[in-house]
């Protein structure tokens, strides 16, 4: 199997799941709910459902404990709140087919595959069912499943172990610059995901495709 220069250099690559290889949003289920007032979403998303509080239901809060305290805080956003736990499948969408074409060719070039997401215990089984391509990879690393979630330095501990991962030979992909910088402080190679197309040229520049 013919590969690139990089590839004494990277052995494994290390994938983020939402918005890099599955497209998942909270804004597809409220935009509708909010009749294209885009603002006012906007501002329930950062102020009544904040991206604080969903990273502690992806590092294993229960979902019905983490919309009971909202819903204490905020009672006349009550029936909103609610819906990220009753209504949480619409928030998936489909996957991102040209990541997912990546993800072949690295497999078909025969590179080791792992994930690492930021994911509800609760909430994952729903992907796996959903999307195929999720056998792909020798382990997933759920936060939900560990009680704890990026860019906690000892969930990238906890992964590079469990996934025996030679972090100067591994290369990880996300969406969030937080983690990023945290995969690069745990010596992990990092790159920062904004497009399947930019991903597709980094990736081809180290020689990996």
């Amino acid at each position: 199997m013919r590969r690139g220069r990089a590839s004494a250099e990277v052995e494994a690559v290390l994938f983020d799941l939402g918005a890099v290889l599955i497209d998942r949003n909270p804004r597809y289920l409220y935009r509708p709910l909010f009749k294209g007032d885009d603002v006012a979403m906007e501002r329930f998303l950062e102020e009544i459902v904040p991206n604080w509080w969903n990273r502690e239901i992806d590092a294993g809060k229960p979902f019905a404990d983490a919309v009971a305290e909202r819903i204490r805080e905020f009672p006349e956003h009550a029936q909103m709140i609610s819906l990220w736990k009753d209504r949480w499948e619409a928030m998936l969408q489909d996957a991102i087919h040209d990541s997912v074409g990546i993800l072949a060719k690295l497999r078909s070039r025969g590179y080791r595959l792992c994930a690492l997401t930021n994911w509800s215990a609760e909430t994952f089984p729903l992907a796996r069912q959903r999307f195929g391509f999720l056998e792909w990879f020798e382990d997933i690393v759920v936060s939900g499943e560990v009680g704890l979630a990026k860019p906690d330095p000892r969930i990238f501990a906890l992964t590079i172990d469990r996934c025996r991962l030679n972090p100067p030979h591994t290369l990880f992909v996300d969406d969030s610059l937080h983690n990023v910088d945290a995969g690069r402080n745990a010596g992990l190679h990092a790159l920062h995901f904004h497009s399947p197309a930019g991903l597709r040229s980094d990736l081809t520049r180290m020689g990996l495709l």
